[in-house]
């Protein structure tokens, strides 16, 4: 997997880019989850998922009251 790292140009892509990446982490946490069979690693995928949510939630609360300005008034 090729990975490459940019400075995002606008707050508006950086909030974009942690969305991502916090989907990414969300998802990640339930596949593990779902294949975990020893109770500590389920207690471990189950701290990882409830940080994950909540940090979703907050990145989610945050672009939703972003002011949107149109492509075209810029």
């Amino acid at each position: 997997m090729k990975v490459s790292f940019r400075i995002p140009k606008t707050p508006e892509e950086a909030l974009r880019n942690n969305l991502q990446l916090a989907k990414w982490e969300l998802d990640n946490a339930y596949a593990g989850f779902e294949y975990a069979t020893d109770p500590d690693l389920i207690d471990c995928y189950i701290f990882q998922l409830n940080a994950a949510m909540k940090r979703y939630r907050y990145l989610l609360n945050q672009w939703n009251g972003l002011e949107k300005i149109p492509a075209g008034d810029l």
